[in-house]
């Protein structure tokens, strides 16, 4: 056996020997995970504040089904977790078997297969589909467990174990809850008269007949109650679950080793904002001027979900925004964080800026962000890079945003959460404020479970987005494959499914689904989901195009390709959106149809990432190297086959490029929706024209879009050949096309976008 002070080295989760520990060891459900909110926050936040406690699970659960609750930011972490209904044993922090007692308890077990092949005959006993180790676990008709089956378990060398008049488990020999546990205590040096245990099933019977003090909660089962009624050393307690426990610690006479937890609050500090929104950027541009003061201007992105956003504040709501600011230091002098917007209708808003360094930003927005996450988000895995330190600054700026969010929001507010760069912000903000009501929105891609769990810290995500009242996904194949992960991280029980027909395509789109769950249950948490795909402003678009000088440059775009058919490409650079990919197909389509030389033009716009990121270096490198091949071998001093930009053009600009354009080509290897397709079909059909929209189907946009030619950028001879027939459509096809887009854009545009999730996100 490992000496005392071998074994604290090992595990690390007890104090120095001479520390006296009080050890809590409660079972689960019904139990430490029962009872209001409320008091199971002031039950947790007790045992986590206190140094001289060291919780234990002790449960019927096999081991997997305990690990999601260890990544839930709201739960304490445990010392020690007997699971299994007392046949397994580890240490909570590395969830390793605490040895010698964990091979003890093995060496008495015959195996799992060879119990339940044995028991196999007996109609009376259904195996449980749950996880288990060394026991096997039944539902049963008690009734009918006769002196033939007990024989059979008694010759396996083995017990039987009955709990809430339906379940029965065959365990080792002299193992449950109660012998685990005190084997637990004298191999740690602990005192039995410094142990609480609590529980309200049969199972948990054996801990209290063990001579340990004890609660046994106010909802448990009749039987047990009556069978350690007599016990001195039982607390019966009146209130359900965690509400219980904290009864009998309130009880002076009954468990002096702790001082008496505080009553449960029902009232968090809290602000006046109806509404917050969590985002990385402000409603406006921050620059300083030559004085050295700061100007704020609106968005140079008109067309954003900005706009959008602020209209909320304008219609009744009273509230806050969250956003970081770029200062010299976390906590500069002169700084005020909160300020108002320039704008009367918006007097309701107060922006809430949170202090950042460039360091910080770069750190956490350039670097992790966008090296880590950005790349599984998107579903290329290789181009990811793990750091854990990267990682513990990325939770510190989470929680900068919490802390600030929990302190404006009134109570029961609304909190809409945006984006993967604040994923942990809902987790902590639970714990907080759990009045809260969290809604958070992906405006990214979600990637299926075999994808997002290669990050090292996919549980704390998932466990964070947990706590959330309302997810939303542009599409419903991001809502399912967000499903999917949550059920690799734990049990999942659907509680409702809506067809995605007819908005959505579903058979005939590569990320096409038929159903996607809109109401899932975990752990007793619901939480609900949907898909709300970004629209654009239309109104905003049919203005500009209303702007003299806008019809004066499409007319001189129209003139300088009169003989031609232009092709646009509007993309940022980056890898996912597959700009070599592109450059390929063009270069064949030229070099299969020699006809179309000197008629064609591909103008490709690539707008530049942001300052100081250079993971995106070497892509920009090949863009252009395949652009000066196709231009030096095909182009003549009339002709340029591909007019490359590397730069940001005005919002204005960019609607006359859509005007002049008969193809927009769209073709990104993997992207959350793309807002780029839906403008050139705004601006198409605001003029009446008939322009061709090409898509990628793996583009979020493409199950939306219906009337759009669908491509694989993964198959350049296909995307060649999809580019010829928009090349070869006949008039009336196209406008055919264009009126069924425009259609779809125009109904469903960023306001109805916005509308839409606020609705889904305070419905109950």
């Amino acid at each position: 056996m490992l000496d005392e002070r071998s074994y604290e080295l090992e595990t690390g989760s007890l104090a120095a020997q001479e520390e006296t520990l009080v050890i809590f060891a409660f079972d689960l459900d019904g139990t430490f995970l029962g009872g209001d909110p409320a008091s199971r926050k002031t039950l947790y936040e007790f045992v986590d504040g206190n140094d001289e406690i060291r919780l234990v699970l002790a449960t019927g659960r096999g081991l997997e089904s305990v690990m999601p609750l260890l990544s839930d930011p709201t739960f304490p972490r445990p010392s020690f977790i007997i699971s299994d209904v007392g046949a397994t044993l580890v240490d909570g922090e590395s969830l390793q078997p605490v040895q010698p007692l964990q091979t003890a308890i093995a060496s008495d077990w015959p195996g799992t297969l060879a119990v339940a092949e044995a028991l196999e005959g007996f109609d009376c006993l259904e195996r449980q589909d749950v996880p288990q180790e060394r026991r096997c676990s039944f539902l049963a008709n008690f009734n009918e467990i006769d002196d033939d089956l007990r024989g059979v378990v008694e010759e396996l060398g083995c017990q039987l174990l009955f709990s809430a008049d339906r379940y029965v488990d065959v365990l080792p020999p002299r193992v449950n809850k109660g012998s685990t546990l005190r084997h637990l205590v004298e191999h740690t040096g602990g005192s039995p008269e410094d142990v609480l245990v609590a529980g309200d099933t049969l199972n948990d019977l054996s801990m209290y007949e063990e001579g340990f003090k004890g609660v046994v909660v106010g909802n448990a089962e009749p039987e047990l109650k009556r069978r350690v009624g007599s016990l001195e050393t039982v607390y019966s307690a009146e209130a359900p679950g965690a509400a219980g426990i904290l009864e009998a610690l309130r009880c002076s006479t009954f468990f002096p080793a702790v001082d008496a937890p505080p009553e449960p609050s029902r009232d968090s500090e809290a602000g006046d904002a109806q509404l917050v929104m969590v985002y990385h950027r402000l409603p406006f541009e921050e620059s300083t001027s030559e004085d050295g003061e700061v100007v704020r201007k609106p968005p140079s992105s008109p067309n954003g979900i900005i706009p959008t956003l602020l209209d909320f504040f304008r219609s009744g709501y009273r509230g806050s925004w969250i956003a970081w600011s770029y200062r010299d230091s976390r906590d500069p002098t002169d700084f005020e964080p909160d300020v108002e917007l320039d704008d009367e209708s918006l007097a309701d808003l107060t922006c809430n800026r949170i202090a950042l360094t460039e360091d910080d930003v770069e750190l956490f927005y350039q670097t992790f962000s966008k090296e880590a996450l950005w790349p599984v988000v998107f579903s290329f895995p290789s181009y990811a890079s793990f750091e854990q330190e990267h990682w513990d600054h990325y939770v510190e700026i989470n929680e900068l945003f919490a802390r600030r969010t929990a302190m404006t929001a009134e109570r029961g507010a609304l909190i809409w959460v945006h984006d993967y760069n604040l994923w942990m912000v809902p987790g902590m903000l639970r714990k907080m404020r759990p009045d809260l009501k969290i809604a958070f929105f992906h405006h990214t891609a979600f990637p299926p479970p075999d994808i997002f769990n290669i990050l090292p810290w996919r549980r704390q995500i998932v466990s964070s987005l947990l706590q959330c009242d309302y997810v939303g996904f542009h599409i419903p194949h991001y809502v399912e494959n967000f499903v999917g992960v949550v059920r690799s991280h734990g049990s999942v029980e659907v509680l409702e499914r809506q067809s995605c027909a007819p908005r959505f395509l579903t058979y005939g789109c590569a990320m096409g689904v038929d159903e996607m769950v809109t109401r899932l249950s975990v752990e007793g948490r619901e939480l609900r989901l949907g898909a709300h795909p970004v629209g654009v402003n239309v109104d905003h678009i049919e203005e500009i195009l209303e702007r003299p000088h806008i019809r004066e440059r499409i007319a001189e775009m129209n003139e300088e390709f009169r003989d031609r058919t232009a092709i646009l490409s509007v993309e940022r650079l980056d890898y996912v959106k597959g700009p070599l990919e592109k450059l390929r197909a063009y270069e064949q389509l030229l070099e299969d149809h020699p006809e179309y030389r000197e008629d064609v033009v591909l103008m490709t716009i690539q707008t530049p990432p942001s300052k100081g990121m250079t993971a995106y270096d070497e892509i920009r490198k090949e863009v252009e190297q395949a652009v000066g091949r196709i231009n030096g071998r095909f182009g003549t001093l009339e002709w340029t086959p591909v007019r490359y930009f590397f730069r940001t053009f005005p919002f204005e600009e960019v609607i006359a490029m859509y005007a002049a354009s008969d193809i927009a080509w769209i073709t990104p290897l993997r992207d959350g929706l793309n807002l780029v397709a839906k403008e050139f079909v705004a601006t198409q059909g605001t003029l009446e024209s008939d322009g061709v929209l090409i898509v990628s189907e793996f583009a979020g946009a493409a199950v939306e879009l219906h009337g759009a030619l669908l491509t694989n950028p993964y198959h350049f001879a296909e995307m060649t050949s999809v580019l010829h027939r928009a090349l070869s459509l006949d008039e009336d096809e196209r406008r055919d096309r264009t009126s069924r887009l425009y259609d779809i854009v125009s109904s469903s545009d960023v306001d109805h976008w916005g509308a839409s999730f606020l609705h889904e996100a305070t419905t109950e």
